[in-house]
């Protein structure tokens, strides 16, 4: 099989993986309880903390993102979350606390919005919960909370835990974890860090840790403290994907080499820019425009609406005939938008060359 061009391959997720990157999970495998280990996950840290841009550790994972974010409910939530929901993660997360056993109280937007600050004090101060749960950058619909802001109106209520989904803005968009005073924060390895799937990171403020250790069913394998403990002394709680490992070492110095976070976020921040002016021009004369507002748009993912009287499905079959790949709508928007994933190791060129392709199987 004959591997395909790098660079056409812009899905939400799982996003193309450099092929350097592929080549390190072929790397023989070592003791997970060994000293080989212990150098692996030392060697990793500074570059997570840097991109999560905390102090704390930051845990390791071998599961989905999903799997982080029943981490959070079970070991953030006490009795009763306020949910913030606005596309199909919102959802997700609102699901889980209620799959825990924990109450949960939802503040719903219209998808392609995101929730506002306002809104979120004018719900805290009416209901009593010990944490609200949200997704920062929305892959359903491409929208892009305004995380700074809301983390500031969750502080203004003592005992109230912010657990943040940032699958599809970590690494692709600024997310200041310590500044920000976010409890916990958690992605996925698939996304903007442009990894295979199946590794899944998050940091925990010394606020969750305390909480956590005040639950009394946090579960097993997705137990906070547990993983904090192992980071701790630089051991997986389980028998870890080693060849992952192997690759986020690798990705981790790239992006270093590359500038580091900063370079990595101006870069998705262009290719967003690039979307837009394109919409604004000769997009929008074929009748794509954007779901979210302008000032709300995810720096990694343009969910866009189709021109009148065509199918996503249709559009994203027909851009894959081409060569390139990108997503159809998600859930709800399956017919009625398109989501292009500029995210990872792609480039303002890249997505150009994307856009003139979709054009021409527009008309």
């Amino acid at each position: 099989m004959t591997s395909p061009e790098f660079g056409r391959f812009f899905l939400p997720g799982p996003t193309e993986v450099h092929p350097d990157v592929l080549h390190a999970m072929t790397r023989p495998m070592i003791a997970h309880r060994g000293q080989d280990m212990v150098d692996l996950l030392k060697g990793v840290e500074p570059g997570l903390q840097r991109l999560f841009r905390t102090g704390e550790r930051v845990l390791i994972g071998t599961c989905a993102a999903t799997g982080f974010m029943e981490m959070a409910v079970r070991s953030g939530v006490r009795h009763r979350a306020l949910s913030l929901v606005g596309g199909a993660f919102g959802e997700r997360f609102a699901g889980i606390v209620a799959a825990t056993g924990r109450h949960v109280v939802r503040l719903d937007v219209p998808l392609g919005c995101t929730v506002e600050p306002d809104m979120l004090r004018d719900a805290l101060k009416h209901t009593s919960v010990d944490a609200v749960t949200m997704v920062h950058s929305e892959t359903a619909t491409g929208a892009l909370a305004p995380l700074e802001d809301l983390a500031t109106v969750v502080r203004e209520f003592d005992d109230v835990l912010l657990l943040v989904d940032t699958v599809t803005s970590l690494a692709g968009s600024p997310v200041a974890t310590d500044e920000w005073q976010l409890d916990f924060v958690f992605t996925g390895a698939q996304k903007a860090l442009a990894l295979p799937p199946g590794l899944a990171f998050a940091t925990a403020s010394a606020r969750m840790l305390e909480r956590a250790a005040t639950v009394p069913e946090r579960g097993a394998y997705f137990d906070a403290i547990a993983y904090e403990k192992a980071a701790a002394n630089y051991q997986p709680t389980n028998t870890p994907a080693i060849s992952l490992l192997y690759a986020l070492d690798v990705q981790l110095r790239r992006i270093d080499e590359d500038g580091g976070a900063s370079a990595r976020w101006d870069r998705h921040d262009a290719m967003r820019q690039c979307v837009e002016g394109w919409v604004e021009g000769r997009g929008g004369e074929l009748g794509y425009s954007y779901l979210p507002a302008a000032g709300r748009r995810s720096w990694t993912i343009s969910c866009l609406n189709v021109p009148e009287g065509m199918s996503g499905r249709t559009i994203a079959k027909a851009m894959r005939q081409q060569g390139w790949v990108i997503g159809s709508g998600y859930g709800k928007l399956k017919t009625e938008t398109v989501r292009i994933g500029h995210m990872g190791d792609h480039t303002v060129e890249q997505v150009s060359e994307l856009l003139a392709c979709l054009e021409s199987v527009t008309q």
